[in-house]
């Protein structure tokens, strides 16, 4: 029987040890294929497949939790023409599946932020997010710039953007910037003049050049940081759903295929758009909860996510919807 890991740290070692033993033993690649698709060397790889012996991890099946879980990324990957997918396992406390959500997007960050190449780097802001950064890797990167990437809670917050992209910079001994505005002007006439600005004008620019970005998505629901707390007061969750949203992604409330709804809320975001993810090498995506499912797959439609990050009972009810 697979070994559940305790919560909510994710073994990173083990889940390594996994990737390399499903591409070798059930995908049938040989070690320099494994080594180019995990980014590893071909002396690691084989030493991951001593080591997943030793441990018991590979006899006749896997031995691990993260057996399933690699199965799925395989299978997010194809199905969603992702560059990368990572499914944490499933919590015992259903509860927690925004901890394991947020752990495995830490993880990833530390191996994203690692690579010198990555010198500025976008950061959204809510609960997983927040969670993240307790679990990225402290380095010394003064390199690196992290910039918020969408305006901010006019309220004090932890899962805020200015708090959030502070405490990733201050762990990575990077720079960082803030997008100094709030995430919705007053009405669209507010918001065209906020944006032709020649400093907001510079930063959406910089912005749209980021090497990686993570963000996060929202359903519509008191669950949700932005329906809780920064909707303006003008506007309801329940005309939201009225003309079809099923979750907001960068602020933009988007409809089951993508689509952002025709209502003015939208025409009122100050920051990056959905339209300008397509021009970043790596966009990653982090949601967990099956209560996400439907903004999840309206985001993947879109085609603009690389990195997905979710867990196990998300994952394969994104699996099991229609293609």
């Amino acid at each position: 029987m697979a070994r559940a890991p305790k919560l909510p740290q994710i073994d990173t070692e083990e889940r390594f040890l996994a990737q390399v033993a499903w591409a070798y033993y059930v995908e049938g690649l040989t070690q320099e294929k494994v080594a180019d698709k995990l980014g590893a060397t071909r002396l690691r790889v084989n030493k991951a497949l001593s080591e997943a012996h030793l441990r018991g991890l590979v006899r006749i099946s896997f031995n691990t939790a993260y057996a399933a879980c690699a199965e799925l990324e395989a299978a997010l990957v194809a199905r969603f023409g992702l560059r990368q997918a990572y499914v944490a396992p499933a919590p015992q406390d259903p509860e927690d599946v925004q901890k394991v959500t947020g752990a495995a997007l830490g993880h990833l960050l530390s191996e994203v932020l690692a690579d010198p190449a990555v010198k500025l780097f976008g950061m959204s802001w809510g609960g997983t997010l927040n969670i993240a950064t307790r679990f990225v890797a402290a380095m010394s990167r003064p390199d690196l710039e992290v910039m918020s990437v969408m305006g901010g809670l006019t309220q004090g917050s932890d899962l805020n953007s200015f708090e959030i992209t502070t405490r990733l910079a201050d762990l990575l001994g990077a720079q960082h910037s803030y997008f100094t505005a709030p995430l919705y002007a007053g009405s669209r006439e507010s918001r065209d003049t906020i944006m032709q600005l020649d400093v907001f004008r510079e930063v959406l620019e910089k912005l749209r050049g980021v090497d990686a970005m993570a963000m996060a998505a929202g359903d519509l629901s008191p669950r949700s940081l932005l329906m809780r707390d920064g909707l303006p007061k003008d506007v309801t969750v329940e005309e939201l759903r009225a003309l079809g949203g099923v979750g907001d992604v960068l602020g933009t409330v988007i409809d089951a295929e993508g689509q952002p709804i025709a209502h003015p809320i939208n025409e009122r975001v100050i920051g990056i758009g959905l339209e300008d993810l397509g021009g970043i090498a790596n966009v990653i995506l982090a949601a967990g909860g099956t209560y996400k499912l439907a903004v999840n797959r309206a985001i993947l439609r879109r085609g603009v996510v690389d990195t997905f990050v979710t867990d196990e009972a998300t994952a394969r009810a994104l699996l099991a919807g229609p293609r």
